[in-house]
């Protein structure tokens, strides 16, 4: 590892470590008889942000990496087995880590967002799909980026124009981008608290006059490319721009964090493993946020 990656992965395990220690509540349950983890949750979070910084897709090649590279990090190392459980059982800690890194940067005030959704491709084969744990969840869909269909997941994501996490929800491949836009906001309505004349920047499928009625309500005001038939809108300028801004997030998420690489054939794994992706890029802008470093494409710094 590179000293950029020591001293965020040293920053990230002392404040997960911190946090856990005045919020215990925020760990993952388990018995209050029995023996101790050797490898603390403190530990988890950090092994498996490592792990997708580092591109490591295989968790069996992760350990043996870290094995050889990360003893002076960690001390202990589970098999591929029990750290693949912790993982899964984490999603809801990795979650709430998620949450209150991105709320101590100082991006977060941020007035402007901009919001999209990603492919999580879960199988290619027919068999695959007949047989897979993820049927009834995963749809079939259409990236129109690729010009391809997939079977799958959605990921949607409302961030920072830095690249900072905000909200996000992982759908069916066809779940419609602004209803689940609306219910994401429903769900938090603290993450509107205090925020006057949000700007929130989509594309040309977050449209209609009553979604952005409610939007307006909500106190966003929307910016989005006109589509075909419409008269121009306000801020078409800036949306050239702005699109590489969303695309470079995608690309991100897709390049240096292998969103559909992420091999989980359960949907417990599937969340484990794209909140273990979330959390990975959250802290990335955190530790340059707070170390004074450039947040925009944030990973260049950790890749390997």
């Amino acid at each position: 590892m590179t000293n950029n990656q020591d001293t965020l992965a040293t920053a990230l395990y002392a404040t997960t470590d911190d946090l856990l220690k005045e919020r215990p509540d925020l760990a993952s349950w388990r018995p209050p008889v029995g023996i101790a983890p050797r490898l603390s949750d403190a530990e988890l979070v950090t092994l498996a942000v490592m792990q997708a910084l580092l591109g490591f897709t295989s968790e069996a090649r992760w350990i043996r990496h870290a094995r050889t590279h990360l003893r002076h990090l960690f001390p202990y190392l589970p098999q591929q087995p029990g750290y693949n459980k912790r993982l899964r059982k984490a999603a809801g800690l990795l979650r709430r880590v998620t949450r209150i890194l991105a709320t101590t940067s100082s991006v977060w005030s941020d007035d402007v967002w901009v919001v999209d959704s990603t492919p999580v491709e879960c199988g290619r084969s027919r068999e695959t799909v007949k047989r897979s744990d993820l049927a009834g969840w995963a749809q079939y869909g259409y990236c129109a980026s690729h010009s391809r269909f997939f079977w799958g997941l959605r990921l949607h994501l409302i961030c920072t124009l830095q690249g900072l996490p905000v909200a996000f929800a992982l759908t069916g491949a066809k779940a419609d981008e602004r209803e689940t836009l609306l219910d994401l906001l429903a769900a938090e309505p603290g993450l509107l608290q205090g925020r006057t004349g949000q700007t929130l920047i989509g594309d040309k499928n977050y449209y209609g006059r009553a979604f952005e009625h409610e939007l307006a309500e909500h106190g966003i005001q929307l910016l989005r490319p006109a589509r075909k038939g419409e008269r121009q809108r306000p801020g078409a300028h800036l949306f050239e721009p702005l699109r590489q801004v969303i695309e470079s997030i995608n690309e991100t998420f897709k390049g240096q964090l292998d969103l559909e690489q992420h091999r989980g054939r359960t949907p417990g794994g599937v969340v484990a493993r794209v909140m273990q992706r979330i959390l990975a890029l959250t802290a990335a802008v955190w530790h340059n946020d707070a170390t004074g470093h450039t947040v925009l494409r944030s990973l260049t710094a950790y890749d390997h």
